[in-house]
C-alpha cells in the first residue's frame, strides 16, 4: 500500500463525485460534488451534502445533469492545485453549454485563492472556506442574483457536530466521524492552520450518537477524523486547552482520546475502530493501553515522522526529537507488540543534508513501516518555511532522496507482509476486486489489503481469510471455515 506524491495525484485526478440521492421536498437542482486530498475533505464534502440536502438539494453522480458543481480542495502541495485547477477547466466547458451552472470551490484552496478564483481568472462564482459550509444555501442564493459568494472566515467554535453527514459515494460498510476540527500544531511547511484555523474539538456525546446511528445503519467500520487525534480534549468550552490549564472542575468532566476510544469501542462491539492522523508529540501510553483494551480497534497507527533527523524536525516545527519520536515505536512494540505503523516521510526539507536524508533511511530501519506516503518537500505559500527557510535543495536531489525512500518502504512492506504467509486474519469484506469480479477485497486489523476468491461471500461480511501469498502491498489468500 505505498502511495507515493504521484499515485496520491493520480487517485485525485480521478475524483470522487458523491452518489446521486433524492431527498423528499426537492427543489428540483442537483449538486455535483468533487473531493480532493485528505480524508477529511472527503469527510466535509458528505456534511455539505447534508446542509444541501435539507434545503431541498439533490445530489449527482453525473457532472453533466449537474446545476452546481463543487470541487472540495486540498493545498497540501502544489500538484493537488494543479490538479483541481484542471477540473475547473473541465467545469468551465461545461458551463459554455449550461450558462446557468454554478461552479464553487470548497475547501483549504478556497480560503486561500479566493481572490485570484473570483476576481482575477474569473472560473468560478461561489468560494466557501471549510468552517462557512452552513451559509451554503444562502450563498447560493446571492449567485442566483448576479452576485459572486464568498464566505471563508474561520470559526473558533464550529465543529458540525450537530449535523448527520449525508453517507454517500462510499460502500455501505466504512465511514469517517470527524472528532476535531483545525490544527494548532503550526509546522512550517503546513498549510492547515490557516486554512482550517485553530483546533477545536467535538463534544463526545455528539460523536457517541454518530457512531450508534452508523451502527444501526449496518456500518462495519468506522475511522475517527482529526489533523491530530491524540490532543482531542473536550472538557466543555471551545477552543482546546492543556489538561494542566483546565480547573478541577473541567478537569472531572473532561474527555480525553483515550477515553473517547474507550467508548467508542463499546457503542457496538461488532464495529471496527480506526483513527487518524496521530501526532508524535501527543501520543501517549494511555491511548495505547486503550487500544490493548478493545479488541474492535485495530491493531494499526499512522504516525508520522517526516524526517528521521533532529534539526529538521525542529525547523519542522514538529515538537518532537528523533529519540523522542523512537521512544514512541518502543511503546507501541511494547505494548502492542503486533501492531502495524505506517508514517508520512518528506524527502529535500529545506537545508536537509545527504546524512540528514540517511538519517531518514536508518528511521525507517528502525521502524520497518508497513506502508508509508511519501513526497519530496512542496513549498507552500504563507507557511512559516516559506517565510523563514529557502528552498535550496535541487530538484534532481529531492526526486533521488524520495527515489531511495520509496526503493527502502517498498523493501520493508513486502518484508511486512511475507511475514503474514500462513496466517489466518478476520477481514471485512470492502468490495468486488478491480483486477477480477470473481474476487472480493477487504482489510485486516493491520489495515493491509487482502484479496480473496468471491465464492457466497457479501460486502460487509466478516470473513476468516487464510494468506497464501503477497506482494509489496497485497495479501491474497482463501477463505476458511
Amino acid at each position: 500500500m505505498l502511495r507515493t506524491e504521484e499515485k496520491v495525484i493520480d487517485e485525485a485526478i480521478q475524483g470522487e463525485a458523491l452518489d446521486g440521492r433524492k431527498v423528499p421536498n426537492s427543489n428540483g437542482r442537483k449538486v455535483f460534488i468533487e473531493s480532493y486530498g485528505c480524508q477529511m475533505n472527503f469527510s466535509d464534502s458528505e456534511i455539505v451534502a447534508s446542509i444541501l440536502e435539507k434545503d431541498g438539494y439533490e445530489t449527482t453522480k453525473l457532472l453533466h445533469e449537474a446545476d452546481i458543481v463543487f470541487v472540495n480542495t486540498c493545498s497540501i502541495r502544489e500538484k493537488a492545485e494543479q490538479t483541481v485547477r484542471k477540473r475547473l477547466t473541465v467545469y468551465n466547458k461545461h458551463k459554455r453549454k449550461n450558462p446557468k451552472m454554478i461552479i464553487g470551490v470548497l475547501g483549504c484552496m478556497a480560503e486561500r485563492l479566493k481572490s485570484k478564483f473570483l476576481e482575477e481568472e474569473k472560473i468560478v462564482d461561489l468560494v466557501v472556506g471549510p468552517d462557512a459550509y452552513r451559509d451554503l444555501p444562502n450563498l447560493v442564493r446571492e449567485v442566483d442574483g448576479g452576485r459572486k459568494a464568498v464566505n471563508v472566515i474561520l470559526s473558533k467554535e464550529e465543529t458540525y457536530g450537530d449535523i448527520a453527514p449525508v453517507r454517500l459515494g462510499g460502500n455501505g460498510v466504512t465511514a469517517f466521524v470527524s472528532i476535531t476540527r483545525g490544527c494548532d500544531n503550526m509546522c512550517t511547511f503546513c498549510v492547515v492552520p490557516f486554512t482550517r484555523g485553530r483546533e477545536r474539538s467535538r463534544d463526545p456525546e455528539s460523536i457517541i450518537q454518530e457512531v450508534r446511528e452508523l451502527s444501526l445503519a449496518g456500518y462495519r467500520e468506522v475511522t475517527l477524523l482529526g489533523q491530530n487525534v491524540d490532543s482531542y480534549l473536550w472538557y466543555g468550552g471551545g477552543l482546546k486547552k492543556e489538561f494542566a490549564n483546565l480547573s478541577d472542575e473541567e478537569k472531572e468532566k473532561s474527555t480525553n482520546f483515550a477515553q473517547l476510544m474507550d467508548r467508542v469501542a463499546q457503542v457496538d462491539r461488532k464495529i471496527r475502530i480506526r483513527f487518524s492522523t496521530s501526532h508524535p508529540k501527543d501520543m501517549t501510553d494511555d491511548v495505547l493501553h486503550a487500544m490493548a483494551r478493545h479488541d474492535n480497534i485495530c491493531d494499526y497507527i499512522h504516525l508520522p515522522f517526516q524526517s528521521g533527523n533532529s534539526r529538521i524536525l525542529e525547523m519542522m516545527n514538529r515538537g518532537y526529537t528523533r529519540k523522542w519520536y523512537m521512544n514512541r515505536i518502543d511503546a507501541i512494540r511494547r505494548i502492542l507488540p503486533t501492531c502495524s505503523i505506517s508514517a508520512d516521510i518528506i524527502s529535500g526539507f529545506c537545508s536537509e543534508t545527504e546524512e540528514e536524508h540517511q538519517d531518514t533511511l536508518s528511521m525507517m530501519e528502525y521502524v520497518k513501516y508497513h506502508f508509508s506516503y511519501m513526497f519530496k518537500y512542496s513549498e507552500r505559500p504563507n507557511t512559516m518555511a516559506q517565510r523563514k527557510y529557502p528552498d535550496d535543495i535541487p530538484e534532481e536531489t529531492k526526486q533521488k532522496r524520495l527515489a531511495e525512500i520509496i526503493e527502502l518502504q517498498q523493501k520493508h512492506s513486502h518484508e511486512q507482509l511475507k511475514k503474514d504467509l500462513g496466517k489466518t486474519y478476520e477481514v471485512l469484506v470492502e468490495g468486488v476486486s478491480k483486477k477480477s469480479d470473481d474476487e472480493l477485497y477487504g482489510r485486516n486489523t493491520h489495515n493491509s489489503v487482502i484479496v480473496f476468491p468471491r465464492e457466497n461471500y457479501k460486502v460487509g461480511e466478516y470473513v476468516m481469510v487464510k494468506v497464501e501469498k503477497c506482494t509489496s502491498a497485497t495479501l491474497k489468500g482463501k477463505a476458511v471455515k
